[in-house]
């Protein structure tokens, strides 16, 4: 059985600022060597140059560190640039924890893995898909989950073509899927997305041509981001464990267009939190963590028949546009703009749409 999980969500209240996690561990909230998992939103352009990834992740590491944990460097840290709109830098820590209630209900587990080398020539490929569906099950081992319906959020973090890999595979006969660098951070969300839902069952496994083409294939717990920090895909896995003890929960739904704040209830209410039927953020009573979710411009140019211009916008690119749309969104309902957005969502939940994990404190 593995431990019991705490988890808890820090501001960061410049680029390189880790001082929550430093207040957490300096107050014996979480222990530095029992750190899992940080997940995180940086203030950079989302984009392949931001740097502001880079940044905390040193920050972060840097703590734990001066913490005394053993291999640091170790550690996956998820971060996703980009708080367009009023949404908030912010990290949410997940460690083990020897100090947790006991419980028979289903609770917090992390499992965390790392999938084999993936080499630029298999980003937007069935090799992808095969390598990372391979990191998803080792995930679920490690979070001693044996059900993928107790699966709810995976978090990945994979690379990105960069001038550089693009000229290392063609040194070496190969090619790559695309050769436009800004594209491939939603090429490798979107192949990465398809080898969760293998893994997980949700599809079967998709054939070359329906990569980032056929959206009737998603998986309703993926999050993917991408980035030039690493050569392979980072998994954090979060699902419920019965007996595991300790007293966070998670559940999930999707939204099913960029206004679809019943998605978002539903994954809190999917948590365990008893809500109204017309809930407030005022229901929360502190117990909501956090929420994590992918979105999506919708390719019909339309959101509840209404047209829009995102997708013809020359100025402002639409990644931009739909995250602040959608933060805007998710915030009106938990009232904290510290909620963990993320856009280039293509195979994670449903086109236009996007999955949405919720992390409750049961108490």
């Amino acid at each position: 059985m593995p431990d019991p999980i705490e988890v808890r969500k820090v501001p960061i209240e410049s680029v390189t600022d880790a001082s929550g996690l430093s207040r957490l561990i300096a107050d014996g909230v979480i222990e530095a060597e029992r750190v899992l998992a940080v997940i995180g939103k940086t203030e950079g352009n989302g984009g392949v140059n931001d740097y502001t990834r880079i940044l905390a992740d040193r920050a972060f590491r840097e703590v734990l560190a001066e913490h005394g944990h053993p291999s640091p460097d170790s550690v996956p840290l998820v971060w996703s640039g980009g708080t367009d709109g009023i949404l908030s830098p912010h990290a949410t820590i997940f460690a083990t924890t020897a100090d947790a209630p006991a419980s028979e209900e289903p609770r917090l587990s992390v499992g965390v893995a790392m999938s084999e080398v993936i080499l630029p020539e298999d980003i937007g490929r069935p090799a992808m898909v095969e390598k990372v569906a391979a990191g998803v099950r080792e995930a679920m081992k490690i979070a001693g989950i044996d059900d993928p319906r107790d699966v709810h959020y995976v978090q990945t973090k994979t690379p990105l073509l960069t001038l550089a890999t693009i000229t290392d595979a063609k040194s070496r006969g190969q090619d790559t899927a695309i050769e436009e660098t800004g594209p491939s951070m939603d090429l490798s969300n979107s192949t990465t997305a398809l080898g969760i839902a293998v893994a997980l069952g949700e599809i079967e496994m998709p054939a070359a041509e329906q990569i980032h083409k056929d959206l009737s294939l998603y998986s309703s717990v993926a999050s993917c981001s991408s980035g030039v920090e690493l050569d392979r895909a980072q998994i954090v896995l979060v699902g419920n464990v019965r007996g595991i003890g300790g007293r966070y929960r998670i559940g999930h739904s999707v939204m099913k267009d960029a206004l679809d704040a019943d998605g978002i209830w539903e994954a809190i209410r999917d948590a365990g939190l008893p809500l109204p039927d017309r809930p407030h953020p005022s229901d929360l009573g502190g117990r909501l963590v956090n929420v994590f979710m992918k979105c999506e411009a919708d390719p019909s140019g339309r959101v509840r028949g209404r047209r829009n211009i995102m997708l013809d916008d020359s100025d402002v690119h639409w990644h931009r546009q739909i995250k602040a749309a959608v933060g805007g969104v998710a915030a009106s309902v938990t009232g904290d703009p510290a909620v963990f957005v993320s856009v280039a969502a293509v195979h994670q939940g449903p086109s236009g749409g996007g999955p949405v994990a919720a992390i409750a404190d049961l108490g």
